[in-house]
């Protein structure tokens, strides 16, 4: 904003009448390099005078001609100046120039009054430039631009200045795409700048008007106030009408309130509440909930979808190493997120989680106690859900310590918990707190003969349980795990081979094979269908099996950078006992631990000795591209049963993203899926000019395009326009929307486009 700084130091008295060269006086330009002190200034509390003349009448000295005042950190120019030696008042006439070297500020005026001693003055006909201060933030458009002012004249009263009849702007002159125009603007400088009866003009068309107007100037901008009002359509909702208000509560507290008004949905609130209450602790509560009078269907009838959802976070530092973190994240229906929310990853997942914990770190230790909280929405139906709690669960682990040193080292390594849990699903439900123990001891060490490594491995898997399940029903009997498991990691030496042949993708090649081979045995496991499920802790189950995998790595040397290029690691596992002690029914959806460590997708719908050859395909052949194919392929089906595919292309200007997910396995498993995603466009949220982008998800199966969003920005040297249409349909949702921002570089932006909902 505007900041006129005037520095005054005492001024000695002049020297007798000489003549210097003549200097002309710089030109005004938007152009403001950081600079500091001149090695050669003037030291603090003197000054130099350069005039082609200089006369004195009593106190007072007439410098007349190219008349320079240089101190330590700032420049006056002008044609002609007076100043009383005695009052300490100064009239500069004629191309006033003023330039402060720290603070990057330049003004020029036709005329100067100003006093030394209370450093008060008054600037006829002033413009200039001000260095803007740049909040380099993701989704915030920012310019180099200095802020640029006019007015009929600037006085500088205490330590605020006043700017009559003027306007400012962050754009280039003498054509500004916006300014801002009031009679009186009201500036401290580094704190805050206000406009009175303010009038905002695009491109000289006035859009709006402001009876007050207040920008912030501090570093950290926190000051209550009503928030900018937003308008917006959308084809179920109707139209949108938004208001909000900030309230900085002090130094450590904030609140943020907004509403918003679907005139065919109801109310919408908006609450925002962060702290700080110490150095080493901070929080942040947001509160989203809807008062929804219903959609309305064609029967008449409304289907009310209202709901809330509170997402906290927060940490602190207790002091002693001790350190407590938290995440809350509690909606209360799936139906008012998939209605409600701006995001579509967010409308289709149908978790909750919220964890807190107190930890400590200390040696090879870790201590923590956790509270959490799961909640997995079947569908959408009220009450069809599972609820996991931890409260709480207090978890203790020691990481691999070398004991034994020598030609056979052994580490040691400890996990174990104890905790109150509780499950509740609409079949069944434990009591509020059931105990659970869990104490797993690890022995490992290593053995090497020339290049070839074992790794030897025995886990003691001790858990206790405060019941179990009997033909579905939860009983109160004491239940305990006593399982023993034993790891033999073969790690085989890589075989490589240099090509010292330039190619198109580095001057040298170089080809790594690594094979690998993991036995596991596990034994102990009892009554698996007995086990409450809680988290992984329960997936184990006996096995004896074996993983083969092989991993191909090329790496290209281009000059001295070496990077990796292309990656592409297959494995499988054989399974020696089918049935994983039982764990595994045929005829439906089974999960246990060595099926989930291996790939994300369910493939146990019964007995099976080996499981579907994983692959992992990597490669980047350059910068800014990159791709990977992830593929299950099942010898007992023949095809290939799950694939993920995704590609990113960026060059230049130009960006690219593809991906296509593809379930076809057994519906016992998991349901078929079939969609393609893409993004494509031009430009960044920064680049000057015009700016496009298109985001699609596409469902093959259904034939229904499930998420679209188009994006079209222009940008200038200091603004930019932006328009987004988006479109929803998916489970109940079939909804339009139209939403535009306008935005100011290094101000902030105005409209129902919000920074997170933008491509760019």
């Amino acid at each position: 904003m505007i900041c006129l700084q005037i520095v005054s130091p005492k001024i000695s008295r002049a020297s007798e009448t000489q003549a210097v060269a003549q200097v002309v006086a710089p030109v005004l330009t938007p152009d403001m390099p950081s600079k500091v002190p001149r090695p050669n200034a003037p030291p603090p509390g003197e000054q130099l005078f350069r005039s082609i003349t200089q006369t004195k009448e009593g106190p007072i000295t007439h410098l007349r001609g190219a008349v320079e005042i240089e101190l330590t950190d700032m420049m006056l120019k002008a044609d002609e100046v007076d100043y009383n030696e005695e009052t300490g008042d100064a009239e500069a006439r004629g191309n006033v120039f003023f330039e402060h070297y720290v603070r990057n500020e330049r003004l020029m005026c036709v005329k100067a009054d100003y006093n030394f001693n209370t450093e008060t003055g008054k600037f006829y006909e002033v413009r200039g430039y001000a260095k803007t201060r740049i909040d380099a933030r993701p989704g915030i458009l920012t310019s180099a631009n200095p802020f640029y002012f006019e007015g009929r004249f600037a006085e500088r009263v205490s330590d605020k200045y006043i700017l009559h009849d003027g306007f400012i702007t962050g754009c280039k002159m003498p054509h500004p795409w916006w300014i801002l125009q009031a009679p009186t603007f009201d500036i401290i400088p580094d704190e805050r700048a206000l406009a009175y009866r303010a009038v905002f003009r695009l491109r000289r068309v006035p859009l709006f008007f402001t009876p007050f107007f207040y920008k912030s100037l501090e570093k950290v901008p926190r000051k209550s106030g009503f928030l900018t009002p937003n308008i917006g359509n959308s084809s179920r909702r109707g139209k949108m009408i938004g208001l909000g208000y900030y309230w900085a509560i002090n130094r450590s507290f904030d609140v943020t309130y907004r509403i918003q008004d679907f005139t065919q949905r109801g109310l919408a609130h908006h609450i925002d509440f962060r702290g700080k209450p110490t150095a080493g602790s901070d929080f942040d509560a947001i509160f989203y909930g809807v008062q929804d009078k219903g959609l309305q269907l064609n029967d008449g009838t409304r289907r009310k979808e209202g709901g809330f959802n509170l997402y906290m976070t927060g940490r602190a530092d207790l002091g002693n190493g001790w350190v407590a973190r938290g995440n809350v994240n509690y909606l209360s229906s799936l139906a008012f997120r998939q209605a409600f929310t701006e995001s579509f990853n967010e409308a289709i997942f149908s978790e909750s989680h919220s964890i807190g914990y107190v930890s400590k770190h200390f040696s090879s230790f870790t201590i923590n106690a956790i509270f959490a909280r799961l909640e997995n929405f079947q569908n959408s139906t009220p009450g069809n859900s599972i609820v996991i709690r931890k409260l709480p669960e207090v978890e203790f682990t020691s990481r691999d310590r070398e004991v034994v040193d020598g030609p056979v080292p052994v580490w040691v390594s400890l996990e174990a918990s104890a905790g109150l849990l509780r499950r509740t699903q609409p079949l069944f439900q434990t009591r509020q707190f059931f105990e659970r123990m869990n104490f797993e001891p690890r022995v490992m060490t290593s053995l090497r003969w020339r290049n070839f490594h074992l790794i030897p491995t025995f886990t003691l898997h001790e858990a206790h349980y405060g019941g179990d399940l009997e033909n579905g029903r939860v009983t109160g009997t004491d239940y305990n795990r006593n399982a023993r498991e034993f790891g033999l990691d073969l790690i085989i030496p890589s075989v490589e081979r240099i090509f010292n042949r330039k190619t198109w993708l580095g001057d040298k090649l170089k080809h790594v094979i690594e094979p690998r081979a993991s036995f596991r045995y596990v034994t102990g496991v009892t009554d698996f269908e007995r086990l409450i499920r809680f988290d992984e802790t329960e997936l184990l189950a006996n096995t004896k099996e074996l993983e083969l995998s092989v991993a191909n790595r090329l790496y290209a040397k281009r000059g001295d950078a070496v990077s990796e290029v292309l990656s592409w690691q297959v494995s499988q596992s054989r399974y020696f006992d089918p049935t994983f002690g039982g764990a595994v029914l045929p005829g439906q959806r089974n999960v246990v631990l060595s099926a989930a460590d291996l790939t994300a997708y369910t493939f146990l719908d019964g007995p099976r000795n080996y499981s579907p050859v994983i692959s992992v395909l990597r490669t980047s052949p350059y910068n800014g591209i990159g791709l990977e194919w992830r593929a299950d392929y099942d010898p007992l089906r023949g095809a290939l049963v799950d694939s993920g595919f995704t590609a990113d292309l960026r060059v230049s200007k130009y960006f690219l993203s593809a991906g296509h997910n593809q379930v076809r396995s057994n519906p016992l498993l998991s349901p078929n899926a079939n969609q393609l995603r893409g993004v494509v466009g031009i430009g960044d949220v920064n680049r000057r000019g015009w700016n496009a982008g298109f985001t699609a998800i596409y469902d093959y199966r259904k034939s229904i395009l499930q998420f679209a969003t188009t994006q079209v920005t222009y940008n200038t040297d200091c603004c930019g326009f932006n328009v987004q249409f988006r479109r929803f349909a998916f489970g109940t949702r079939n909804e339009n929307q139209f939403r535009i921002a306008f935005a100011i570089a290094n101000v902030g932006s105005f409209g129902t486009l919000k920074k997170q909902e933008r491509l760019f």
